[in-house]
């Protein structure tokens, strides 16, 4: 995915983005398989929260380790892009708001305070924490976590298969976090399959438990990915999936590989069923903010853009 893909063309005006897409991509255009150097992921995220489509980004995603270079970024003023000329929009914080970050803490609860502290620079948006222990994730979080500061606490996928799935929703229903699960990554084995999804997204649901998603998940339809062979799943079937409470119902969901049949079943959602949607399906991680953007404009469920996708 090139730095081209991570800014969507000039289209509609702002209010353009329906209440299920708000705040639904966060910016994660630092990690894999993006890959964009800090410098330039800065200012395109800036472009990303000025542009019409700005109710459906979220805040820009940062490992603990990239905290440093991040800063740098954003007090080094006007950055440039790896062939050497300027990028567009800048980073400098000054007249403007501080940065919405959400960071991204993959060494556990050892990480927390240390990053906090070196992300006093911007506005923490969020906190996701990888750990092997909820209760232990819990406790840490109502120790050192700011009040106003939501978090996600994400286990390993091995310790959300069977029994253990309950076990660890039912550590975090009195708690006021988010789980969160990994739907994808660089290698095959990452992708859950329909039902290892379903049972997660039905168990937070039977919980009323909120969670997000990260990985794999930039296109709206399930497919096949045409170039790796990695089986992806589609946003648009996650969001549908979130309503139900039936397993198998919402394996079947996740399986639909028709964005007709997704599409329609989008706009026939009621406001209600939109709320009960997002209160538990609150955002997932994109590498790319245009390509969700471009899949919902072709399945018409956003206004088009004329200007060419560039480097798709």
């Amino acid at each position: 995915m090139s730095a081209a893909s991570s800014a969507a063309p000039d289209a509609p005006a702002t209010g353009a983005i329906p209440e299920l897409f708000h705040g639904l991509f966060d910016d994660a255009a630092v990690f894999p398989p993006g890959n964009l150097p800090v410098a330039e992921a800065v200012p395109a995220h800036r472009g990303h929260r000025a542009a019409w489509y700005s109710e459906a980004v979220g805040p820009l995603l940062c490992g603990a380790g990239r905290l440093g270079e991040l800063a740098a970024a954003v007090a080094g003023g006007a950055a440039v892009t790896s062939t050497g000329a300027p990028a567009s929009g800048g980073v400098a914080m000054a007249g403007g708001a501080p940065l919405r970050v959400g960071l991204v803490l993959p060494g556990g609860s050892a990480e927390l305070g240390p990053a906090l502290a070196a992300a006093a620079p911007f506005e923490v948006a969020g906190v996701e924490l990888a750990v092997r222990d909820a209760a232990e994730a819990v406790a840490a979080l109502d120790r050192l976590l700011p009040p106003d500061v939501p978090a996600a606490i994400e286990l390993p996928r091995e310790l959300l298969r069977g029994d253990g799935l309950g076990e660890v929703l039912d550590v975090l229903i009195d708690s006021p976090y988010r789980a969160k699960f990994r739907t994808g990554g660089v290698v095959a084995e990452a992708f859950p399959n329909e039902e290892e999804l379903a049972a997660f997204l039905t168990g937070c649901a039977l919980r009323g438990l909120p969670y997000k998603c990260t990985a794999g998940l930039h296109n709206a339809v399930r497919h096949t990915d045409p170039a790796t062979g990695f089986e992806h799943h589609g946003f648009l079937n996650v969001l549908l999936a979130a309503q139900e409470t039936d397993r198998a119902a919402a394996a079947a969901v996740l399986a639909e590989r028709d964005g007709a049949v997704l599409a329609k079943a989008v706009q026939a959602l009621t406001d209600r069923q939109v709320t009960v949607i997002r209160n538990s399906f609150t955002a997932f991680g994109t590498c790319s903010i245009a390509e969700p953007l471009d899949d919902l404009a072709a399945l018409g469920l956003l206004p088009s853009t004329s200007q060419p996708q560039e480097d798709r």
